[in-house]
């Protein structure tokens, strides 16, 4: 019974990864009034190593220590925000699972920063849940 369970073990961490190359696009509601924020994402894949780009209100920036691995996906992105008069850079953190044609997401930010005197790190917790689909 043992060898049978290892041999699928082996099985399923050689199955390959979903293949996610191409545009997914998605939107998600937030905030007490009900703001949407679209979200898109140019997906390239070599093996189980994701990169490409996000692309935000001011531009694109990278895709970061992106992995899929059966079906789940994992990536981070550096997002520049302006509160106020001030300039910050803040880590989100991507995780999620690929079912049916969708991905369903989850964002963290991990850490806020200051752009502009390189000031340090602060945590400012927040979640959201988004889905993206693949354009044809």
């Amino acid at each position: 019974m043992g060898k049978r369970i290892a041999v699928l073990i082996l099985i399923a961490a050689s199955l390959p990864a979903a293949d996610l190359a191409g545009m997914w696009l998605g939107s998600a509601t937030t905030g007490r009034r009900g703001q949407v924020i679209d979200f898109a994402f140019q997906f390239a894949q070599k093996g189980s190593t994701l990169t490409g780009k996000a692309y935000l209100d001011y531009g694109a920036v990278p895709i970061l220590n992106g992995v899929v691995e059966g079906d789940k996906i994992a990536f981070e992105i550096v997002a520049r925000e302006q509160n106020g008069n001030e300039i910050n850079e803040s880590v989100f953190k991507f995780t999620g699972t690929i079912k049916e044609g969708e991905i369903e997401l989850t964002r963290e930010r991990q850490q806020i920063r200051n752009a502009v005197n390189g000031g340090s790190g602060l945590s400012k917790p927040s979640e959201l849940t988004l889905k993206i689909k693949r354009l044809p």
